[in-house]
C-alpha cells in the first residue's frame, strides 16, 4: 500500500513538472487554451478550488511550490537560477542569458553574458551525470566560467570533478530553498577559435572580424568561414573573449523584463522570448477563475 501511494505521489508530481511547458503556454497565449491546466486541476485537485485555489495564478504558484520541495526537475532548477543568481547577484542591466546555447557536441542549459561568459551544466536528483564529463570539455573550450549545478545532497559527487568547474547547490534554509555557490568557477581566458565558430552565428563571427580587422576578408561565401577561421586565430585570447561575449550581448533577449514577471514562470518567459506585451496578455489570462 506505501509503495502504491508513493508511486502515486511520483505519478502526480511528474505530471505537475509538465505544466510548465512551452507549448502549452503557446497555446494559452494564442488561443486561450487551459485544457493543459484544467486536466491536472480536475484529476489531483479539484477539491481545492473554491477553498485555497481561486484563479489560474493560485494554481500555478500551488503547484510551483509542490515541485520545488518534493519534485526537483530541471525547470525548478532554471527558474531558480534566475531568481536567485541572476536577479539577486548578478542583476540584468548588462547581463544577456540564453537559453540552451550549443557548443560543440553539447547543448548548456543556460549560459550568461554580462562582463564575462558562464556556462551552466544542471544535474538534478532525477539525472544522470554519464555526459558530464564530455559536456563541460566542451563549454570549457569557450567560456570562461562552467558550473554544475545540482541539489546539496549531490556536492561531494560534483566535488570530484575539475576542481576549475564550479558548484552551485540547491540548499534547504529553514523551511525554504536558495541557490549556493559551494565553489566558485575558475576564470580562464583560453579560447578554442574551431569550438567558437561553430557555436556562433554566421553574422556574428563576421562582426568579429570586422571589429578587430576593420574588414572582412575579400573571399566569396565558399570561402568565408575558412578565411574568417584563419583570422579569428589571429586575435588575443583576451580581446577574443570581449568580442565574443559583445556579439552574444547584441542577441535578442528578454532578460530586462524578467524582474517584472511571475517568479515562477522567469525560466518559462525567458524560453519563449516573452514580450512585456505579451506578458500582460499572460498575466490578465491566469488572473482569471478558475473553470472546470
Amino acid at each position: 500500500m506505501k509503495k502504491q501511494i508513493a508511486n502515486n505521489q511520483k505519478e502526480k508530481l511528474r505530471s505537475y513538472a509538465s505544466v510548465f511547458s512551452s507549448t502549452s503556454f503557446s497555446q494559452l497565449l494564442k488561443r486561450d487554451d487551459f485544457e493543459f491546466i484544467n486536466r491536472k486541476i480536475e484529476r489531483y485537485d479539484g477539491a481545492k478550488v473554491g477553498k485555497s485555489l481561486f484563479t489560474y495564478s493560485d494554481y500555478i504558484k500551488y503547484v510551483y511550490n509542490s515541485l520545488k520541495r518534493d519534485y526537483r526537475c530541471e525547470y525548478i532548477y532554471k527558474n531558480e537560477l534566475i531568481n536567485e543568481l541572476l536577479l539577486k547577484k548578478y542583476g540584468t542591466k548588462n547581463t544577456v542569458v540564453i537559453n540552451e546555447f550549443k557548443v560543440g557536441d553539447s547543448v548548456a542549459d543556460m549560459v550568461l553574458f554580462n562582463g564575462t561568459s558562464k556556462a551552466f551544466e544542471i544535474k538534478t536528483e532525477l539525472d544522470s551525470e554519464k555526459r558530464l564529463i564530455g559536456q563541460l570539455n566542451d563549454y570549457t573550450r569557450i567560456f570562461k566560467e562552467c558550473y554544475v549545478v545540482t541539489h546539496e545532497s549531490l556536492i561531494e559527487k560534483y566535488l570530484i570533478t575539475d576542481e576549475k568547474i564550479g558548484i552551485i547547490a540547491i540548499t534547504k534554509k529553514g523551511h525554504s530553498h536558495r541557490m549556493e555557490e559551494i565553489r566558485k568557477a575558475v576564470v580562464s581566458d583560453e579560447i578554442d577559435v574551431n569550438v567558437l565558430m561553430r557555436s556562433i552565428r554566421t553574422q556574428e563571427y563576421k562582426n568579429i572580424i570586422v571589429n578587430y580587422f576593420g574588414q572582412l576578408p575579400p573571399v566569396n561565401g565558399f570561402r568565408m568561414f575558412d578565411e574568417c577561421l584563419l583570422l579569428i586565430k589571429q586575435i588575443p585570447n583576451n580581446q577574443l573573449n570581449d568580442l565574443f561575449i559583445a556579439e552574444m550581448k547584441k542577441r535578442a533577449s528578454n532578460t530586462q523584463l524578467l524582474q517584472s514577471f511571475y517568479k515562477e514562470l522567469r525560466q518559462l518567459c525567458l524560453s519563449l522570448k516573452i514580450s512585456q506585451k505579451d506578458y500582460q496578455q499572460l498575466d490578465l489570462k491566469l488572473s482569471q477563475p478558475i473553470k472546470l
